[in-house]
């Protein structure tokens, strides 16, 4: 019998709230983690790498069993308010968790009663701690571009100039990711490149309408790209900079893609991107190998082809990999025990948001 949710065998996956604060960690706000102290702790702890390497003003709201019964948001603003007269925040981002979701907090009152008291822009993202990492990045970028792109920078486009919006290192395989699209598009002839979330600013938000074009980098991004392609005409593309650089960590010759039958699990964007790579690669070949692209996540209809899948459960895995006779799985390496006894070739394609590591970090590798 399959249990809704539940995994024995793979690990769970980092939660709403962590892909909100990731977005968040570096634009210079204060991110109040709407919990008792548990969910903030599970964003530090495990689903924030930079933590320990950047500082970034995080706090829990540090909620009491009746101060969230009887609903005492004004103590939870005092808490704000006082924290607020010592941080230099830009604004302040109030993340929701389980512990408002069950008592159905009213975000849009909250963020009134905030700003009035703080004098501070406040934006909330009602994450629930019930979905995925990748349904908060979306609802956070909506709620930052929403917010805080201006419409008077619309009509100034700066030329050669793209935004990269998906970066975080949730998706990413390493806390350089950014630089490295940034260094990769600047090189192809991009004069100005704003990822936002990751490395960029408060203030890059407030000009999201003078960029030539946006690329979408993963599919939690693909909201906003559209959002502001509907508000700005701003064009977007979606497309994963990165991926010559995770080919070349493939270990896969041309020789071994023929006949094959291959399936990649990861965000939608970068299954798609290597799956182009690979069949490229394999033009030339009298044999042609099959290749689908499968995510736990985001699954949009315009980015896939047939034969794509979203994985929803533990059994939906455990099904796939037994019924497919594949030849060759690549996928985050922590989802080799639960393929079980399968005998073909195992490649990992690390996925820090599956399993909290990234690519050669053998120290973070908590899985065997």
């Amino acid at each position: 019998m399959s249990v809704k949710g539940l995994h024995k065998i793979i690990y769970p996956f980092a939660p709403d709230q962590s892909g909100a604060a990731a977005v968040l960690y570096e634009l210079g706000c204060m991110i109040i983690i709407c919990d008792a102290g548990g969910c903030a702790g599970n964003v530090c702890g495990f689903d924030e790498p930079r933590w320990l390497r950047t500082k970034s003003a995080v706090f829990s709201a540090g909620l009491r069993d009746m101060d969230a019964i009887l609903g005492r948001d004004d103590l939870m603003i005092e808490k704000i308010v006082r924290a607020s007269d010592k941080i230099d925040a830009k604004f302040v981002a109030i993340i929701g968790t389980p512990v408002p979701a069950t008592i159905a907090t009213d975000y849009k009152a909250l963020r009134r009663m905030a700003e009035k008291r703080i004098g501070l822009p406040v934006i909330t993202v009602d994450s629930n701690g019930a979905l995925w990492y990748d349904s908060g990045i979306e609802k956070t970028y909506l709620e930052c571009f929403s917010r805080f792109a201006s419409d008077a920078a619309a009509g100034e486009v700066i030329p050669r100039s793209a935004g990269v919006i998906g970066v975080t290192p949730l998706d990413s395989d390493s806390l350089t990711a950014g630089k490295r699209i940034t260094d990769d598009l600047t090189a192809s002839g991009t004069e100005k490149v704003i990822c936002y979330g990751a490395g960029s600013s408060f203030e890059d938000f407030a000009d999201a309408a003078r960029m030539e074009k946006n690329i979408v980098v993963a599919a939690s991004g693909l909201k906003a790209a559209r959002y502001l392609r509907d508000r700005f005409g701003t064009p977007y593309e979606c497309s994963d900079p990165l991926i010559e650089d995770i080919r070349r960590g493939i270990p896969l010759s041309t020789e071994d893609l023929e006949g094959k039958k291959i399936l990649i699990i990861h965000q939608q964007v970068r299954a798609n991107a290597l799956r182009e790579v690979l069949l490229k690669e394999a033009a030339g070949l009298r044999d042609k190998p099959q290749i689908t692209a499968a995510t736990w996540f985001m699954l949009d209809d315009e980015l896939s082809e047939d034969g794509d899948l979203r994985i929803r459960e533990e059994s939906d895995f455990f099904e796939l990999i037994g019924n497919g006779s594949w030849d060759i799985i690549i996928a985050d390496g922590s989802f080799r025990r639960a393929a079980g006894d399968f005998g073909g070739k195992f490649i990992d394609l690390p996925h820090f948001a599956v399993s909290g590591h990234f690519a050669g970090e053998e120290s973070v590798r908590f899985y065997t």
